[in-house]
């Protein structure tokens, strides 16, 4: 049986995989394992996925099911050496006890983990075995559609209909890990993927030195998601960290966008959401979200029941509804017993319930959304025509206006809030206000405070590629991500441009105008090609051979 190394389907003679297109002549890089490497002769080894400060992923293939598996290796980055197609790791004398002790919490980890298969957000571990001086986790491999991919095909944000059911399970094997002494600490739209079924999987599971800082791994943490303790030097991390990362990744797959970066929320912890957001999420949920998410862990909610019951139906609520839900089996059942009572005493006592639970749903709607205080009327889009009879003060106008030079008036009751999405707008430069909501003049009361949101402009959307020929290669790069675009740079002999002078772009030309956020690549030179040079690409080119 001949195997991709890239999909782990059967290819025969091929080198070129017809399924995935994987070259298989190819070598696999040091520190890596060689493809085809057979572990606990069992697993054979393929393409590496993915890598942390912690360990390597690889495609597998189980010989004794014929399943494709998940080869997930202990590499701790700077602390070990294993040179090119070779398997065994070496460690110097110097970091063999830190590597030891790490790679014990590793399998510790690991093997905690592989005992929660009932689990259906976890993704099961089928082994955990020691060789080559390292150690292995053999992880199931199912067909997953990433999150971020999920969220963006459901028009760009989840109902919250359709995330409770996603979620609850999530915090149920949160609980579960926490329970038996490990979290998970890097929860995140990039860790988490959806089954053909429609259930959430988590994946980017690591020990507690891989997510935060001060630990002898290079930490790998997500912005948005990563709560501020995560970036304190060896801060001890437990359920409040992982609530964290749950309610921001909640909060992603509600609103579409992340919550900003924990370190710049120390200095302004608002959660930007649209009005529109605001409006179609159920009040206890965003209350749930704003008590997740308090950058201070002494105000974050603490435990999983809590969350638990917080992003539940309010209890207030819930309870006067299952009150009424009785007394109507009640009366149900002793029918008889009401001979004295009209239909229209029924209906009086009926309508009062209804009255009072409207009531309390509206108190608690006003108590619970914590941005309720930033928006204004209704919160609808609409726009509104400034009263002809209004003499009191009206919203300022602020389209036109540069955001940056726009200054909060301190004797005013009106406070301006950006979006948190700029947009694209031929008619504004970047930087300018090109909307707002309230438009201006609509009326203000005296005394209340009233938020005004204000979009920015990105300036257009296509950009126009500017002269790079005979510039250096750093001018031309900052000129260009200025710009938008994403450079990169091939390189190449010349006798025309000195060294690291741009000699063109490689498949456009000035003046050519492309999307902001395209990927442009500039041809750099090399300079002039010496005797030696040529020497060493000849030699290069036959042992490549």
């Amino acid at each position: 049986m001949s195997l991709c190394m890239g999909c782990m389907q059967e290819i025969g003679s091929n080198q070129v995989c017809p399924n995935c297109g994987f070259d298989n002549t190819k070598t696999q890089s040091a520190p890596f394992l060689p493809y085809r490497t057979v572990l606990n002769n069992r697993y054979i080894v393929g393409t590496g996925i993915d890598n942390n400060g912690e360990s390597t992923r690889y495609l597998g293939f189980d010989k004794h099911t014929g399943e494709i598996v998940i080869v997930c290796e202990f590499l701790p980055i700077g602390l070990f050496d294993r040179q090119y197609n070779e398997k065994e790791v070496k460690v110097s004398f110097e970091n063999e006890t830190v590597y030891n002790k790490l790679k014990k919490q590793f399998i510790s980890y690991y093997s905690t983990l592989s005992q929660m298969k009932d689990l259906s957000a976890l993704l099961k571990i089928h082994d955990v075995f020691t060789e080559n001086n390292t150690a292995y986790v053999i992880e199931e491999n199912e067909d997953l559609i990433p999150f971020e991919e999920y969220v963006k095909r459901s028009n760009g944000h989840l109902d919250w209909d359709i995330a409770r059911p996603l979620f609850m399970p999530v915090i149920s094997a949160l609980e579960a890990m926490h329970k038996k002494g490990i979290g998970h600490y890097a929860l995140s739209p990039r860790n988490m993927y959806v089954t053909a079924a429609g259930k959430i999987k988590i994946t980017g599971f690591a020990t507690q030195n891989e997510r935060k800082r001060g630990t002898e791994l290079k930490s790998q943490l997500f912005g948005g998601c990563a709560a501020p303790e995560q970036y304190l030097d060896n801060f001890p991390l437990d359920n409040i960290t992982d609530i964290y990362g749950f309610c921001a990744t909640l909060f992603y797959a509600l609103t579409g966008h992340l919550p900003n970066n924990a370190q710049e929320r120390l200095k302004d912890s608002r959660l930007l959401m649209s009005t529109n957001t605001v409006k179609r999420l159920p009040p206890h949920v965003v209350t749930a979200l704003a008590n997740g998410l308090q950058v201070k862990r002494e105000n974050r909610i603490t435990d999983f029941d809590d969350l638990r019951s917080q992003l539940s139906l309010a209890p207030t609520v819930q309870a006067i509804q299952e009150e009424i839900s009785r007394t109507a089996s009640l009366n149900k059942i002793k029918d008889d017993e009401k001979k004295g009572m009209s239909h229209f005493s029924i209906g009086v006592l009926s309508a009062a319930i209804t009255a009072v639970v409207l009531g309390v749903v509206g108190i608690l709607i006003f108590l619970q959304n914590p941005f309720a205080s930033l928006f204004n009327g209704d919160m609808s889009n609409q726009e509104t025509t400034e009263n002809q009879e209004w003499t009191g003060p009206t919203v300022p106008d602020y389209v036109g206006k540069v955001y940056n030079d726009i200054d909060q008036a301190s004797d005013t009751n009106v406070k301006f809030y950006r979006a948190f999405e700029d947009e694209y707008s031929d008619q504004y430069p970047e930087g300018q206000v090109m909307k707002q909501f309230p438009p201006a003049g609509s009326p203000v009361n005296e005394g209340v405070e009233v938020a005004v949101t204000l979009t920015v402009s990105k300036g257009s959307q296509m950009r126009k590629l500017p002269q790079v020929e005979d510039k250096n290669i750093d001018t031309v790069a900052e000129s260009l991500g200025a710009l938008g675009f994403v450079v990169n740079a091939d390189y190449q002999y010349s006798n025309e441009f000195a060294k690291d002078r741009v000699i063109a772009y490689k498949d456009y030309k000035p003046g050519d105008q492309l999307e902001d956020g395209a990927e442009v690549k500039i041809i750099v030179s090399k300079g002039v090609e010496t005797n030696d040079d040529a020497s060493s690409s000849k030699v290069s080119s036959v042992t490549s051979n």
